[in-house]
């Protein structure tokens, strides 16, 4: 394939240079003549591991070249991968300035492309542009700020005239040409079939599974990895700290909680969902931070985890709040399905901020009777939800005659199969019900995170 890459920094040069590698012709597009002159003599304008022979042999053989004009670039190419940088701005939003000014700048080739009669289907350019994004931007820039540039500039529709994808990268510097080949996984937000089509070919001979997702959803993933990254540096920094303090080795620690491949390496835990609780996981991170603040161990992440939690919590109640009703019901009590412990239950704290606001609340969950709770169990809902009797329903049908909002916590079958569709209560899902992508189509349903 032909190929145009824009911006021959880290994620550029690596691209072009892999890319040139597997057969394809490509052309790198840069405003710095220093790194284009670089490029034809055969150079790397970063240091890199194995870069440097890589870009060496792709010139020598004719299928790597730099230029600095853009008409040219894209007028010899039927892919358009752009890899401008996107800096944080003071604020610390993000920087879109070069995105948009590349964006222009290929749309208005298009635009003369298409006058020429350069871009049909048995020209020299084989059919159709397909611009890609490949620089790392937040969900909603390629199609409310990028798609619009693009198609004022062609005078077109993107997915007709000319195709658009966001393909993120998964480079570590260092080790980016050994990722490139190796990827842990090609990721292609589609505007169409036929633009996700042109991305998959570029990728065709390289391991590892595909997802071809929405431009939003790719655009989001990148996102989600380097949070996910930066959260396991941090958490894995603050417990070695907090272990140093009190005599611990925190690399026996972590050799161990690494090995769990169940619970910890894991998909466990990361869908999202409702708050946590339950006699565990609240009572030991307390316990964690309150020994790391005795040892004068900052530990700003783990400190915060309790409170992101409330505050996640606090979303549900602003979601009953914003449907202005006042009749709300609530399914599931218990911290976890199939059981009836309601220590320090999200949902027993949930009942509790709605009582406390005074919205009229009635509670069914088939594993709770008050007149079965023994122990620590009984004591800790006298304490937190004293009028728990009066709230209590018998059955799922007489909380949905009473509610006009419904909170849905729990995943028995009994009130999944009770659960009305389109008229009647508006429904609020904790847990992403299993019909929730129908019912997301339907008014009145109302997602948590989702």
């Amino acid at each position: 394939m032909r190929v145009s890459v824009f911006g021959l920094g880290y994620v550029g040069c690596v691209s072009a240079a892999c890319l040139a590698s597997m057969g394809h012709e490509v052309i790198g597009v840069d405003v710095n003549q220093v790194k284009v002159d670089l490029v034809n003599d055969g150079k790397a304008p970063v240091v890199e591991e194995r870069i440097g022979e890589l870009i060496a042999e792709v010139v020598r053989t004719g299928a790597l070249r730099a230029t600095g004009d853009v008409r040219e670039a894209v007028l010899g190419s039927d892919i358009s991968l752009i890899c401008v940088g996107t800096p944080s701005e003071p604020n610390g939003s993000l920087c879109t300035t070069y995105l948009e000014r590349v964006t222009e700048q290929i749309g208005a080739v298009l635009a003369e492309r298409g006058k020429d009669g350069e871009c049909g289907e048995d020209g020299e350019g084989g059919g159709r542009q397909t611009v890609v994004f490949r620089s790392t931007m937040l969900p909603g820039t390629a199609l409310n700020l990028l798609v619009p540039i693009l198609e004022k500039a062609v005078g077109g529709t993107a997915g007709v005239d000319f195709g658009v994808a966001v393909n993120p990268e998964f480079l570590r510097e260092g080790t980016s040409v050994r990722d490139f080949f190796d990827p842990p996984k090609t990721v292609i937000g589609e505007l169409d079939r036929a633009s996700g089509d042109a991305v998959a070919a570029l990728y065709d001979s390289l391991p590892g599974e595909v997802f071809r997702v929405s431009v939003p959803t790719a655009e989001a993933i990148k996102y989600a990895d380097n949070a996910f990254h930066g959260l396991k540096v941090g958490f894995a920094n603050e417990l070695g700290a907090v272990y140093q303090a009190l005599g611990v080795d925190s690399h026996q620690v972590m050799d161990v909680f690494l090995a769990d491949r169940k619970l910890n390496i894991s998909p466990a835990y990361l869908r999202p969902g409702f708050a946590f609780g339950g006699s565990c996981l609240p009572k030991d991170l307390r316990s964690l931070v309150h020994a790391a603040q005795r040892a004068d161990v900052s530990v700003p992440i783990l400190a915060n985890v309790l409170p992101s939690n409330s505050a996640h919590l606090q979303r549900a109640v602003e979601l009953v709040e914003r449907t202005g009703k006042r009749r709300v019901g609530l399914f599931g009590l218990s911290f976890k399905p199939g059981t009836d412990d309601l220590r320090e239950s999200p949902l027993v704290e949930l009942a509790e901020r709605l009582f406390g606001k005074g919205y009229d609340l009635r509670i069914h969950d088939a594993n709770v009777s008050l007149s079965r709770l023994l122990g620590a169990n009984r004591e800790y809902i006298e304490t937190r939800l004293p009028h728990l009797a009066q709230l209590l329903a018998d059955s799922v049908e007489e909380v949905l005659q009473h509610a006009e909002v419904c909170l849905v916590g729990t995943r028995d079958p009994a009130v999944l199969a009770a659960l009305p569709h389109g008229d009647g209560p508006v429904i609020v899902d904790l847990i992403r019900l299993p019909d929730a992508e129908t019912r997301r189509t339907e008014p009145g349903y109302m997602g948590l995170a989702w």
